[in-house]
């Protein structure tokens, strides 16, 4: 092996045969200069693994600037956005206590052979560790697997289960910031695990679903269902062998992105599916409806599809669950969508997608499931004319193409279904090949937290909402009474009032009110000397109004009313302002 020295000196030889060649202007001198070239950058790539090797690097070159920017899919949430982001994680766990969810945690790393095998085509999408300790780790894609090992390890301890866990999930996908679809992501998951009687689950986690929309105000959804039963008997009748349903489905599943024309070819062309087979299948998934009863009478009439088995069962499932969704009160934010599909390998019933306005890209039509009904020709997937061209991609620093956010929408914000056969799946697996072991049928449904953040926050920002949960900003009015604002600020947290005060000794009045005033606070609370020795503080309401697009503080000329120290906690729970953060009634 060549020493740094060697190195150095050969570097400055080739470096000047490069210069050499690259004076001359002689076309035909091309070859020499590209090879003069090549093996400069070969000797200047040995050099530099050398200094590498002998930790000299920092010695000889001067050290490179440190890139400050978070990891590709990755973001950081300053205050005022997290103060949104834990107001959406609140609402869904409140609902989830709501139906009878008790909480579960797993890990965000699981043996790599847990999660092989589990999400088909989106497999690649996995984040490896590699070896980690003798074990081969991965980063967990999603809440469901992990909850199939969890409960595939506890046995027959837990029976008849709903379960929920609000994590970040991890998959290396190719990011679209703006619309919430990152590489790391926080989902919040309920799953009801045990026997009960046909689709009362099933119709109860749909429920829990419409609720929790409902609440956050995401503005007009959708509730897209399907059955993997009925999928899997179309393709059944339609002609597709059994080894390229998983495949076929997957394509099937893009609909919502693509125009049938671009997802017929992916099945014929890119896949091997026979065009004939392709027409059949686009004559049913392009059926969809927010009249479900009435699409789902429609295949009930056709004798081709209730003559095969798997599409029998499912639409009796899909009969039962219409009755029930009636007596919940939801059926009309369904939508019965026969292109639904989901890719991932474990689903075995019922499957569904939420949508809002922004899930579709803008070259379709928007939410079409929103509007449509249980005919073809109203779901046309054609994109309009100005979306045949392709989304500009612009490339990054590291050389990866990024997509072109305006051209995305922001997907489906919630998503599920039942799979019953993932925890004997497990069972199975860890029990030895060829021993029978029970299952454990499972529902559930998956919330993509960080979209439905994409969707609220600009709103958050239109209604000029608070950044933080402060109720009260203790002042002083002369001397600091420095003692006196911490006694009392602290009588006001124990009795769970959020409270802030100045950490200066002696602060001046405006510096105390412009400080309260930052965090919108509704009520200063003054404390004097003379009132301290009368018993009383006085209490200043503060509100803020919008006036030509901004948000501005209501000036009045009122000094304040003189409250009874040992009054001043039920005087401000009493009060509106305080009675209506309490319920939420500040995000309307």
């Amino acid at each position: 092996m060549a020493t740094l020295q060697e190195l150095d000196t050969a570097i400055a030889e080739q470096s000047a045969l490069f210069n050499q060649f690259k004076a001359r202007t002689d076309p035909a001198e091309a070859v020499e200069l590209e090879a003069a070239r090549v093996k400069l950058g070969e000797l200047k790539k040995s050099r530099g693994a050398l200094l590498q090797a002998a930790g000299a690097g920092s010695k000889d070159k001067k050290k490179e600037r440190l890139l400050l920017k978070t990891a590709k899919g990755t973001r950081d949430y300053g205050p005022a956005e997290m103060f949104c982001r834990e107001h959406i994680e609140k609402t869904v766990k409140d609902v989830f206590h709501l139906y009878g969810g008790s909480c579960l945690d797993t890990p965000i790393f699981e043996r790599k052979d847990v999660l092989a095998g589990k999400y088909g085509e989106d497999a690649k999408l996995i984040f490896d560790l590699k070896d980690q300790g003798g074990e081969e780790l991965a980063l967990r894609y999603d809440h469901t697997v992990p909850l199939a090992r969890y409960l595939a390890m506890a046995g027959t301890t837990i029976t008849n289960a709903k379960l929920w866990q609000v994590g970040k999930v991890y998959r290396r996908d190719n990011p679209v910031m703006s619309k919430g679809r990152m590489r790391e992501f926080s989902q919040a998951d309920i799953d009801f695990a045990g026997s009960w009687d046909p689709m009362i689950p099933d119709a109860e986690i749909i429920s829990l679903l419409g609720t929790i929309l409902a609440k956050l105000d995401v503005g007009e959804f959708t509730i897209k269902l399907n059955h993997r039963k009925i999928l899997d008997g179309i393709f059944e009748v339609c002609g597709v062998p059994s080894e390229k349903i998983r495949s076929i489905s997957s394509a099937v599943d893009k609909l919502d992105k693509l125009p049938w024309v671009e997802v017929k070819k992916e099945m014929t062309q890119e896949k091997g599916l026979d065009p004939i087979v392709a027409e059949k299948i686009g004559q049913y998934v392009k059926l969809k409806g927010t009249e479900a009863p009435k699409l789902l009478e429609q295949l009930l009439h056709d004798s081709t599809l209730t003559s095969n088995k798997s599409a029998k069962e499912g639409l009796s499932d899909m009969n039962i669950l219409f009755t029930l969704l009636q007596s919940y009160g939801v059926l009309d934010k369904i939508s019965f969508d026969m292109s639904l599909a989901r890719g991932l390998d474990y689903y075995t019933g019922i499957i569904y997608e939420a949508i809002v306005e922004g899930s579709a890209p803008p070259g379709l039509k928007q939410a079409d499931a929103l509007t449509s009904t249980p005919t073809s020709e109203s779901t046309d997937l054609t994109p309009k004319p100005d979306s045949k061209k392709k989304p500009k991609k612009k490339v990054e620093e590291e050389g990866e193409e990024e997509i072109d956010e305006s051209q995305v929408g922001v997907g489906s914000i919630a998503a599920g279904g039942r799979y019953d056969n993932l925890v004997g799946m497990f069972l199975s697996a860890a029990s030895g090949e060829g021993k029978k072991t029970a299952s454990i049928p499972c529902v559930g449904v998956s919330m993509g937290l960080d979209r439905i953040f994409a969707i609220l926050w600009p709103r958050w920002i239109e209604r000029g909402m608070r950044s933080k949960g402060t109720m009260v900003y203790v002042m002083s009015a002369g001397d600091g009474l420095l003692q006196e604002r911490v006694q009392l600020a602290q009588a006001l947290r124990e009795a769970g009032i959020n409270t802030e005060f100045s950490f200066k000794n002696k602060p001046k009045l405006p510096a105390q009110f412009a400080a309260g005033e930052k965090d919108e606070v509704p009520f200063a609370v003054i404390l004097g000397g003379d009132e301290l020795k009368a018993g009383l503080v006085t209490v200043k309401e503060q509100k803020w109004e919008f006036k030509d697009g901004q948000k501005v503080k209501v000036q009045s000329e009122e000094k304040g009313t003189q409250v009874p120290r040992d009054q001043l906690i039920d005087w401000i729970k009493n009060t509106q302002t305080f009675r209506d953060w309490q319920i939420g009634k500040w995000i309307s």
